[in-house]
C-alpha cells in the first residue's frame, strides 16, 4: 500500500491567513532532493574537515550553500553542456546576451550574467507560495546563445533556433535577456513549433510596436514583427504598464491600427490588479493555444530598476508587478523572458534581483497550479 499523504500540523489562529497556510504547508513539503544534494556534495566535494561539527558540509562547495560561493548558474541549477538533453528537464534556462537593439543605454548583453550571479542569493523555497522548486521540478541551465555582435538579424536567427529547440523539447524555456528586440525571435521560435495560436502578455512602459527604429529592427519593434507571424495575431497581444514620456508615436499608431490591448499602470491600479489579470488573460487566451510572457524590467518605477536602458518614473511597484505576473502564470505559459536588465547602470544588483524574483514567482505559481512539472509522456 502507498504511504498515506502527510497531514499539515495545526498552528495557532493568530497568524495572518497567508502565513498560517505557509506554516502548515512547509511541514509537509518533502526534503528528498535537498537530502540528495547534500549527499552529492559530500561524495563529489569530499567530507568537511574534522573540525566541522555539521557533517553535511563538504570541503568543496557543491550545491546551494554557501550562497556566496560556487560557479553561478541560474539559482545554482546544474549546467547542461549537452543541449540536446534539455528535454529531460522540466525547465531550461538560457541566456541571450544581446544589446545590439538598444537605442539609448546599452549593457543588456551582461544581463544574463548578472541575473545568474544575484540568483545565488535565493534558495528554492518560497514562504508565501508554500513551494520548494528543488523538490517540485527539475531545472537545468544551458548557458548562453551565441549572439553575433554587430549583426542583429543573424542574432535573431540564433535566438529563434535556440528557443525553438528548447520549446520543442518539452522543457519550459526561461530566457534571460538581452534587450527587448529578442522578443521577436523568441516568439518566432515558439510559434513555429506550436500547432495553434500564440498569445503574448507584455509587461513594459513602452509599446515596442513600431516597424523600425533608426532604420533597423530594434528593441522598440519586436511586436510589430512578432504579430506579422500568422499564428501570433495582434488581437492576442496584451500590454501592461504602458505610459510615460518614452512612447514613440509610430508605435502607438500601430497598436491602435492592429488593435492590441493596452492597460496603463493607472488602469491596472484603478480597476484592481485581479481585474487587470482577468482582462489580460481573457484577451491573450482568446482562441490561443499557448501564451508567452515577455517581461521588461522597466515596467517598474525607475526607483526600483535603475539598471535598465530606458528608466521611466511612474511604473509599477514590485509587489504590484509580482501579483500581476503570478496571476498571468496561473493559467499556464509557453515560456517567459526577462529583458532590458543593464547591469552597468544598476545599483546593488537590485534590477537583476527583480528579474530573478519574477522568474521564481512565475515558476512557483506554475507548480502550484499544476502546470509544472510536466506530466509523464509530455
Amino acid at each position: 500500500m502507498p504511504d498515506p499523504e502527510p497531514s499539515a500540523p495545526r498552528v495557532h489562529a493568530r497568524h495572518g491567513p497567508e502565513a498560517k497556510h505557509a506554516l502548515e504547508a512547509e511541514a509537509i513539503i518533502p526534503t528528498t532532493k535537498w537530502d540528495e544534494e547534500v549527499a552529492r556534495g559530500l561524495e563529489l566535494g569530499l567530507p568537511g574537515a574534522d573540525s566541522i561539527a555539521d557533517r553535511r558540509i563538504p570541503t568543496f562547495s557543491r550545491g546551494e550553500l554557501p550562497h556566496y560561493a560556487g560557479i553561478n548558474t541560474f539559482m545554482k541549477a546544474p549546467y547542461l553542456e549537452d543541449v540536446r538533453r534539455c528535454g529531460e528537464y522540466d525547465v531550461a534556462v538560457l541566456g541571450v546576451p544581446l544589446d545590439a537593439g538598444t537605442t539609448y543605454r546599452p549593457g543588456t548583453r551582461f544581463g544574463p550574467r548578472a541575473m545568474r550571479q544575484i540568483s545565488a542569493l535565493y534558495g528554492t523555497y518560497s514562504f508565501e507560495l508554500a513551494v520548494d522548486l528543488r523538490e517540485s521540478i527539475t531545472t537545468c541551465d544551458l548557458g548562453d546563445v551565441f549572439t553575433i555582435p554587430g549583426n542583429i538579424e543573424k542574432s535573431f536567427d540564433q535566438i529563434d533556433k535556440a528557443v525553438g529547440h528548447v520549446y520543442a523539447s518539452g522543457a519550459f524555456p526561461v530566457v534571460l535577456g538581452g534587450d527587448h528586440s529578442i522578443g521577436y525571435p523568441t516568439v518566432r521560435g515558439v510559434a513555429r513549433n506550436l500547432d495553434g495560436r500564440l498569445g503574448i502578455v507584455h509587461f513594459d512602459r513602452h509599446v515596442d510596436t513600431q516597424e523600425t527604429d533608426l532604420d533597423e529592427r530594434m528593441h522598440t519593434t519586436p511586436w510589430f514583427h512578432a504579430t506579422d507571424i500568422l499564428n501570433v495575431p495582434a488581437k492576442n497581444l496584451v500590454q501592461l504598464g504602458i505610459g510615460g514620456w518614452q512612447a514613440p508615436r509610430p508605435g502607438v499608431k500601430v497598436s491602435r491600427e492592429r488593435e492590441t490591448t493596452i492597460m496603463t499602470v493607472n488602469d491596472c491600479v484603478d480597476m484592481g490588479l485581479d481585474t487587470a489579470v482577468e482582462r489580460a488573460l481573457e484577451v491573450a487566451w482568446d482562441g490561443a493555444d499557448a501564451v508567452w510572457l515577455s517581461f521588461d524590467v522597466d515596467c517598474l518605477d525607475a526607483a526600483f530598476v535603475p539598471g535598465t536602458g530606458w528608466p521611466e518614473p511612474g511604473g509599477f511597484l514590485p509587489r504590484e508587478v509580482l501579483k500581476l505576473a503570478r496571476g498571468v502564470a496561473a493559467s499556464g505559459l509557453a515560456g517567459i523572458e526577462i529583458v532590458e536588465c543593464s547591469p552597468p547602470y544598476d545599483s546593488a544588483e537590485i534590477t537583476s534581483l527583480m528579474g530573478v524574483r519574477v522568474i521564481a514567482d512565475v515558476l512557483g505559481t506554475l507548480v502550484n497550479h499544476g502546470h509544472l512539472p510536466r506530466a509523464e509522456g509530455e
